[in-house]
């Protein structure tokens, strides 16, 4: 029988992380991380599953999401991808997890990425949604081709002062929009919003995402104590953890290639598979293409056979 997620709350130097978690608390954990804009709902269809095999199934809400909270009215409300990566790697220190199999998409990929580049040996394997998340700063402010360009402009709608007015009055219409337009063909959508709009409820949700999208264009600098982790992100390294990429055909964000451009940051096992007919929401949209990746993976890393 499959049971509602219990949620709980793991203090972090920053932050009081608030996560569901599904499963034996003896099982083998795997860490499941949303994106930008969205929650822990995007693994209702894949997490309970999970449980029912044994594994210990987590996940987060990040910095700036839901009932997370900053524990210091004077930390900074990062937004960048180290911040994102030590809130990870934290969470599982305090949780007194070694080692975890990791699922992540947009934000969350970028610390699921993050984590099995530098930290490798705390990953069992990585279910990335649209490949090497792990952003190249220096490089940001290249002009792209007009056709990307032009998706991106809620990122250069962020980096002026209208933008974080719009973002704070219509931060719900605005998530939906962007729903909308990242997943066109996803007709079950617009119905599941209502169910994850709340979480950018959070009073730091605004700042948190103002910096993220200021920080990766160098227009707003980072938070000190993180710069050792950006140093060695500059280095793009590698990732040698068994990765599976899940790419939406019809991501209306980043709608991929027809070669696979992030070969070259794997060094280990690595397969991309594009998803017909899904958009950017990625394990809500594919849940059972994302729960099929993740169980390869943990077959992989043992040599068990599972059932199909």
């Amino acid at each position: 029988m499959i049971t509602a997620p219990s949620l709980h709350y793991v203090r972090t130097s920053m932050l009081d992380i608030a996560y569901e978690a599904h499963g034996p608390a003896d099982g083998e954990p795997v860490i499941l991380l949303h994106g930008f804009p969205y929650d822990p709902r995007g693994y209702d269809s894949i997490a309970p599953v999970l449980a029912e095999r044994g594994y210990r199934v987590l996940v987060p809400y990040l910095r700036g999401y839901g009932p997370t909270r900053f524990i210091n009215d004077q930390v900074m409300r990062s937004g960048q991808q180290a911040a994102l990566a030590q809130d990870l790697l934290e969470f599982m220190d305090a949780l007194s997890i070694p080692r975890a199999m990791l699922a992540g998409y947009d934000w969350g990929g970028r610390a699921a990425c993050i984590v099995a580049a530098l930290w490798p040996q705390r990953v069992r394997g990585l279910v990335t949604g649209d490949g090497y998340n792990i952003q190249d700063i220096s490089k940001s402010p290249a002009p792209r081709a007009p056709e990307t360009e032009h998706r991106l402009w809620y990122q250069y709608y962020f980096h002026t002062p209208r933008g974080v007015e719009g973002l704070t009055a219509n931060r719900r219409g605005l998530c939906k929009l962007l729903w909308s337009l990242w997943s066109p063909s996803w007709a079950a959508g617009p119905g599941l919003y209502a169910h994850t709009a709340p979480s950018f409820d959070n009073p730091d949700f605004v700042e948190v995402v103002i910096h993220s999208y200021r920080h990766r264009f160098m227009y707003a600098p980072g938070d000190p104590a993180l710069e050792f982790i950006e140093e060695k992100l500059a280095e793009q390294p590698l990732i040698s953890v068994p990765s599976i990429s899940l790419c939406g055909a019809d991501d209306g964000v980043g709608p991929p290639s027809e070669v696979d451009e992030d070969v070259q940051h794997f060094s280990g096992f690595y397969r991309r598979q594009v998803l017909p007919g899904v958009g950017h929401n990625i394990p809500q949209e594919a849940p059972g293409a994302t729960l099929e990746a993740l169980l390869e993976l943990l077959a992989y890393d043992t040599g068990e056979k599972r059932s199909r």
